[in-house]
């Protein structure tokens, strides 16, 4: 594995003659506000970053922070500008939205970091589209993500540039599926609804890059096995990886007692806890090296390999991959 500071050496090298587009989901907060800071710090503003989130006050205050770069100075700097989009994941015509608008504006995206979500393991909560909150945020969401922006990665790859997809949950932290039971609408529990989101986002990235073809009636939309797809998005990479325990602040105690167990866990929390900004330098390490295909890695980069990865026939991945899309059409 390599160490922290190979991986900051590696991350410092990055000096592309483009300016690269990044999006980063949950950008506002933990680990993709940190993606944001520390990948506009490596490009010295020379980027397009896009931080999509729901608080528009933290968002603003993470852009004050940020290098700028001037296209006077440095001509070579223009289209770099950082922004704040507001949207709430969980609700899919959100980011159906999104995406149209971004469509119309955007030439492409080079980066497309996933790390939006939620932390929490009681009842079910379902959102406006019938989704579990927690699958709609850990899963469906990315799933969504993905299927409306593959345009834009795909402009990238025809500039000659890099197009890399990052989804930050638990590769190599799955568990067995229940086929007969996608979305957990049969028997739900908040422990189930953690632990197979990660292990969706597994499947959905291994869809992705090895593709089936998979025509479903009335939609046009073509998924994934080892032709279809990948004949038509040979070079995007797509990347699962597992961040490790990190101290974003995602345990917020309820109640006064919950509180004060808390205020005294903390230095426990702070000396087994990796720093968002740290958590941060693997992951920019991970989209940056990743070229094309699937990859999972695991919390310090390194790749993992097929490592607990989700047994599957090709039957259930296709039935996996037929439910996620008419999941993700969301309410008219």
């Amino acid at each position: 594995m390599p160490s922290l500071q190979a991986v900051r050496d590696s991350n410092s090298a990055y000096s592309p003659s483009y300016i690269p587009t990044i999006v980063v989901f949950g950008g506002t907060s933990g680990i993709g506000e940190a993606i944001s800071k520390g990948f506009a710090r490596y490009t010295k503003g020379r980027a397009h970053l896009i931080i999509v989130g729901r608080n528009k006050a933290a968002a603003e205050a993470t852009i004050a922070s940020l290098p700028k770069a001037s296209s006077d100075a440095d001509p070579t700097a223009k289209g770099s500008q950082y922004e704040f989009v507001s949207c709430d994941v969980t609700v899919m015509k959100n980011i159906h939205q999104l995406a149209e608008d971004l469509k119309t504006r955007l030439e492409k995206i080079n980066y497309l970091i996933l790390s939006a979500g939620v932390f929490g393991f009681g009842g079910r909560e379902d959102t406006v589209d019938g989704l579990d909150t927690k699958l709609a945020a850990r899963y469906y969401s990315r799933f969504a993500i993905l299927q409306d922006f593959l345009p834009l990665l795909k402009a990238a790859k025809a500039k000659g540039e890099p197009a890399s997809v990052l989804s930050v949950l638990g590769a190599g932290q799955t568990s067995a599926i229940n086929f007969d039971d996608l979305g957990l609408n049969k028997k739900y529990s908040g422990i189930d609804a953690m632990v197979h989101s990660t292990t969706y986002n597994d499947l959905m990235v291994q869809v992705r890059a090895q593709s089936y073809h998979l025509f479903l009636p009335g939609i046009d939309q073509i998924a994934s096995t080892s032709q279809g797809f990948a004949e038509r998005e040979p070079d995007i990479a797509f990347t699962h990886i597992y961040p490790g325990f990190v101290d974003t602040g995602m345990l917020r105690p309820k109640g006064p007692i919950a509180r004060v167990v808390m205020l005294l866990a903390r230095p426990f929390i702070k000396a087994i806890a990796t720093a968002p900004k740290d958590c941060a330098e693997y992951m920019i390490y991970a989209f940056l090296n990743a070229d094309k295909g699937m990859y999972r890695r695991g919390k310090t980069g390194d790749d993992i390999g097929l490592r607990s990865f989700p047994a599957a026939t090709e039957e259930q991945k296709k039935a996996f991959w037929e439910h996620s899309v008419g999941a993700v059409k969301g309410k008219a």
